[in-house]
Formats: C-alpha cells, structure tokens, sequence
C-alpha cells in the first residue's frame, strides 16, 4: 500500500470530484483516478461510486477515511519534525481571510521584509473558520475563536466594524438608505446578519460575494455597507454614519498545528504576525492608526 494513494483518496473524498481533488493536488484529473484505482486494487475495496455529479464514498469508503486521516496526521508529524531542526529559511504558507490580505497584511508585511527576508511565503484567501487549514498551510489567520482543540491558537487582535457611506448618501434621511450586503457565502457572519436586521425590509442595492467588492461598491456611493474600520478609512469618499449601531466585532486568531511551532522560518513568522496585529490593534479594532504608522522598530 502507497501512502500517495491514499492522499488521493484522502483528497477525493474531499473535492467530490475528479478535477477539484486534481486542482488541490495539482495534478491531472487522470492521475487522481489511477492513483485511487490502484488503492481499491490494493485492498479489493469500491472506495467510490462514479456517479455523473461527481465521485461519492461507498459505505466501505466511509468507513476507512478516518482511519487515512489518522495516517495523513501521522505523515504531516513526521514531515514537520524532519523540519524541526531546519533554519529560518524556506516556504512558508499562509491562510487568511481575503478581507485581511490586500488592505492589510500584504502592505505591513512589505514593511517588516528584513524580519523575512529568507522565507519564500505563499498566501491563500480563505473564509473556512477552521477547516483542514493544516492540510494546506503552515499558519492560518481566522475570524472567530478556534473550535479544533488539537490546534495551537493566539488571539492577535479584534476586528471592529461600522456603517459608511459617500458624504452624499450619508445625509439622506435614514428610512431612504439603501444598502450593500454580502452574497450567499458571506451572509452568515455576525456583522452581515445584523446588517439583515437593521435594514428592516429596506433595500439592498447591491450584493457581493467578496468584502473588497462591497468597499468598493460603499465607496462608488451605491449604499451604506458594514465595513472594517480599517479598510474604509482608506477611502477619502466614505464617512462613518453616526449612531449607536452596535455591530458585531470578531475576534482574529492564529493557528498553528502544535508540531509546527518547532520549525524555526514558522515559529519566525508567527510571532511577526503576532507583533503586527499587535501594533495595529487598535487601528482594527476602531480605525484609529499608531502614531507612526509604518513603525519599523516595532516587535524589537
């Protein structure tokens, strides 16, 4: 038995089909069948129905996985400590919320580049609040405490919220504000479900699957949106709508496997992310920057 067999496994039966699980492996779609194929040849097991929709786990499928799963830690522990001792050099992966990397992570981390100058770092957006971050990344940055006990967590900072607008759609009495929401994927956070309720049946001009397209939307002067404090206030047409709104606030955390705290280039950009968000804290959580904005002592 191969243990790459069983990673293909492992990914097909998380995709559901032949070329998401391809994609995620980047690999061809044909490569995933065979390797799959080969694995119920192994056993004399029917992992999968092939079904017009996509591949389904058998019953006998079903019952294995968390068994591949088991293997899939085992692997994952012992690629980490072969890292263990390694220098700070090398990749690095990283998980964020889309609504933190372009605004905000990317620019700061441009600041702090001599603190990881000899890292290679890749990052993903993703809106999982947990997931199998693990499976593909280093470190993850998410909205909303942990769930998974098996992860290590750091609280970075609180993400604050408010109502913007364009000056023009501000002064509009509140009865005739039209609003900019979230789409279907989005829709279920805290601060897009009390922007549900405090429209009370008024309209929505506008709804979007990713927060950059709302921003941009709030700022074009399309409607009011609840957006971060941070992001808006780049923005010289949008002002915050005054009143007690009481939006929701979520909470930012780092996570990070417990075997990986031992390689150093994770460890390094751990506690990098750490003093950023730190420094930035309350430029998330209310819109208010440090005094010096790009710092480049800070974290020393």
């Amino acid at each position: 038995m191969q243990w790459e067999d069983i990673r293909y496994f492992l990914a097909l039966a998380r995709h559901g089909s032949l070329s998401a699980a391809a994609r995620a492996l980047q690999v061809e779609h044909s490569t995933v069948s065979r390797r799959v194929a080969a694995l119920e040849e192994t056993i004399q097991l029917r992992l999968f129905d092939r079904l017009p929709r996509g591949w389904q786990l058998t019953a006998e499928g079903h019952s294995l996985l968390p068994h591949a799963e088991r293997i899939e830690q085992e692997m994952l522990s012992f690629s980490r400590a072969t890292l263990s001792t390694a220098t700070v050099g090398g990749a690095i992966r990283l998980s964020a919320p889309p609504l933190l990397i372009n605004t905000f992570l990317i620019p700061r981390l441009a600041t702090q580049r001599a603190r990881w100058s000899l890292m290679d770092l890749h990052i993903t957006g993703e809106t999982r609040a947990t997931g199998h971050f693990h499976h593909e990344a280093d470190l993850a940055i998410r909205l909303g405490r942990p769930q998974d006990a098996s992860l290590a967590a750091r609280r970075l900072a609180i993400l604050g919220y408010g109502l913007y607008a364009t000056s023009d759609h501000s002064q509009k009495p509140p009865e005739d504000w039209c609003f900019i929401g979230a789409g279907d994927s989005l829709r279920h956070t805290p601060e897009q479900q009390w922007l549900e309720n405090f429209s009370n049946e008024r309209r929505f001009a506008l709804r979007c699957s990713q927060p950059s397209g709302m921003f941009e939307a709030a700022a074009a002067g399309l409607g009011v949106a609840v957006l971060p404090h941070f992001m808006a206030r780049t923005a010289e047409t949008l002002v915050p709508l005054e009143g007690n709104f009481d939006i929701p606030s979520r909470e930012i955390w780092l996570l990070i496997h417990p075997d990986a705290r031992r390689i150093p280039r994770i460890q390094t950009m751990a506690d990098l992310l750490t003093d950023l968000f730190q420094h930035y804290a309350q430029l998330l959580e209310e819109g208010v920057p440090p005094p010096d904005l790009f710092a480049e002592e800070f974290g020393k």
